[in-house]
């Protein structure tokens, strides 16, 4: 197997970005969407997310977009959150399970510090045991578990809330 890379994506990254999160959104409830994204709304998404200054990051193996990951603020812009943030991270169906979802969060995880974030935090489809278990591996914890708050292939669905902190728990900041 060839080794995998991890690097900033670049827009030209984005129509492979597109199709694997369309995939997604047709064959799970990762994304509690129905409808696939048009091409251009991905583009008006990653020029958003990257010209507010947040990292999305595309794994390379083989020459081939094989996932991408990013964060951005949580919960909107409110200044009270201005320390935590809320990542994603998408991974070709055909390279599940081999270390690529692990390898762009850890990714994330010092462009986070480097942006001085205190915690990360992701949500996550109750009955996605992979991700679940691949965030409690990379050190974040199981916080909060919404009860049907989701419905898609005409089932509720439940969320979890996971975090991690950045940086030690309790450590200070100016504002």
């Amino acid at each position: 197997m060839d080794p995998l890379s991890v690097r900033a994506a670049r827009v030209d990254d984005v129509a492979d970005m597109t199709e694997i999160y369309n995939h997604v959104i047709a064959t799970s409830t990762a994304i509690y969407a129905s409808q696939p994204s048009p091409l251009v709304d991905r583009r008006d998404w990653f020029k958003a997310r990257t010209g507010a200054g947040f990292p999305v990051l595309a794994a390379w193996r083989g020459g081939e977009l094989v996932g991408y990951a990013s964060f951005a603020e949580f919960r909107g812009a409110w200044p009270g959150y201005l320390y935590s943030v809320e990542h994603s991270v998408y991974v070709r169906a055909d390279c599940w399970r081999q270390g690529v979802g692990s390898a762009l969060v850890r990714s994330l995880l010092p462009l986070a510090a480097t942006m001085d974030k205190h915690v990360m935090i992701g949500g996550i489809d109750a009955a996605n045991d992979g991700s679940l278990r691949m965030h409690e591996r990379l050190g974040f914890q199981r916080v909060a578990h919404f009860r049907e708050v989701g419905r898609k292939f005409g089932r509720w669905l439940d969320l979890v809330f996971m975090q991690r902190f950045i940086d030690a728990p309790g450590a200070p900041r100016v504002h």
